[in-house]
């Protein structure tokens, strides 16, 4: 496949669309550290029991999942520009938060805090980004911002291994982790000095009266079978994509340094094969695209478990998160 096939997708993009990206960098790099290193962060770095860190990764996913399906219609009437910059800020407290507390109750509050500003951020951000391209160019956007968003996560994966650098200077493995999760914060509170420079949606919605208002009737079956599907899909992630770390270090002993890397490594991949969703979109068509990919992908996890070694179980891991998240700008365009 030629490149320069590739990267012609992506010429052309506009100003706006380029700081909608440029913003999301650190806060991806936010999630990716959170959802590489928080279930090894909680129970092996701050003791916390492993199924009370299991009950606060499924309220983040649950709370995601919620969160998202009103957040949506809000950011529609009142402002995507606003609920971007308010998710944003959330999240970066909520790091912070995560990283500084051992209490179970503000860690739930904080978990259910993280999937609304998770929901806030995704919500708003897909669809600025659906309003500053034009139809045709809309996959080779949501394949760009997916392939930088990637790489961000890898980076804050690839995080994770710093610690080492904080204990030379004499702080401990936990100070280490906390340090390093606070300077991300601090940093994801100053990215939203980018999201300024995005002027707001041209095509926001008058409130009505009546829930009906907010959805369009005519797309309400696509809407409902994408809502579905979204929502077993993300089940699925949140459960298995936080707990990578924690899942390394009990079947094959080794730390979130390690594994960490790996993820870090399958994220790089992610990022690249994104790049080709296009092509394969107009080989095969959006939704033909979305369910090869999504079938593989779930083939590839099914080997997972069965790997005798930690480098065969990140290899295949990688495969399956790869064919996974090539279907991801897919799914943004065609429900945009």
């Amino acid at each position: 496949m030629p490149l320069g096939e590739i990267f012609s997708n992506y010429s052309g993009m506009p100003k706006e669309a380029k700081y909608l990206i440029y913003a999301s960098i650190v806060p991806a790099v936010a999630y990716g550290l959170i959802f590489t290193d928080i279930s090894y962060f909680l129970t092996v770095i701050q003791g916390l029991p492993a199924d009370f860190t299991g009950l606060v990764i499924s309220t983040m996913g649950i709370s995601t999942f919620v969160a998202s399906i009103f957040l949506g219609m809000a950011a529609d009437v009142y402002g995507r520009k606003k609920m971007l910059i308010a998710g944003n800020l959330l999240a970066s407290v909520i790091v912070a938060v995560l990283a500084l507390t051992t209490d179970p109750a503000l860690l739930i509050v904080a978990a259910i805090l993280e999937g609304v500003s998770e929901a806030a951020v995704t919500a708003s951000s897909s669809a600025l980004l659906a309003d500053k391209v034009e139809n045709e160019k809309r996959t080779s956007l949501f394949s760009l911002y997916g392939f930088v968003q990637n790489l961000a996560f890898a980076l804050g994966s690839f995080a994770v291994p710093f610690v080492i650098f904080f204990e030379l200077f004499g702080f401990t493995d936990k100070d280490s982790h906390i340090l390093l999760y606070t300077l991300i914060a601090i940093l994801g509170v100053l990215s939203t000095l980018i999201m300024l420079k995005v002027s707001e949606s041209k095509k926001l919605k008058k409130p009505k009266a009546g829930e009906a208002s907010f959805l369009p009737r005519k797309s309400m079956s696509v809407l409902l079978k994408y809502v579905l599907t979204g929502a077993i899909l993300a089940f699925g992630a949140g459960m298995v994509v936080p707990l990578m770390t924690l899942w390394f270090n009990l079947q094959y002993g080794i730390s979130d340094k390690i594994s960490a890397t790996i993820l870090a490594v399958a994220s790089v991949l992610i990022g690249f094969a994104t790049l080709v969703s296009p092509l394969i979109a107009k080989k095969f068509g959006l939704v033909k695209a979305i369910v090869i990919t999504q079938l593989a992908s779930t083939l590839f996890m099914l080997l997972v478990p069965f790997s005798p070694n930690y480098a065969l179980a990140g290899f295949v891991y990688g495969i399956r998160a790869l064919l996974m998240n090539m279907a991801s700008p897919l799914s943004q365009s065609l429900i945009m």
